[in-house]
């Protein structure tokens, strides 16, 4: 009897409980039927190829406009309202049509007045610009 017992002990070895293999095969399909979908789907963009090797702004040709609460919009140390920044501008554009316009504006500062240099930039046809992310040097 003790044979037996001891045959039916090695029995019981050798079989293998394959329930929780396939309670994780059946997780992993349906977590894979569910994400495929979602990541074949995309925008169809027509991004452009090419375009100007390199674009060098020399120093002279920049105009760097500071938006800040306390004294509104400086250039060169000059304080501005934006119908004066708009006719210094106008004059700086007929001077040097190559002229690149940086604004650099304070943290704090609304964006409705960083957006009005942008737009009067847009509307005197200054494609040349972009904003400053360094500090200015002193």
């Amino acid at each position: 009897m003790r044979r037996f017992s001891q045959k039916n002990h090695l029995v019981t070895l050798n079989e293998i409980n394959i329930t929780p293999l396939l309670d994780l095969a059946f997780v992993l399909l349906i977590i894979f039927i569910i994400t495929t979908p979602l990541l074949e789907q995309s925008l169809r963009l027509n991004l452009p190829a090419g375009g100007p090797d390199k674009i060098t702004v020399r120093k002279d040709q920049v105009r760097t406009i500071e938006v800040n609460p306390a004294s509104g919009y400086v250039v060169k140390g000059r304080r501005y309202t934006l119908i004066e920044l708009e006719q210094y501008l106008i004059s700086e554009a007929q001077r040097d049509p190559k002229m690149a316009v940086y604004i650099r504006a304070d943290k704090a500062e609304k964006w409705e007045n960083v957006h009005n240099v942008i737009s009067l930039c847009k509307r005197l046809s200054l494609t040349r610009m972009d904003l400053a992310e360094t500090p200015p040097r002193r």
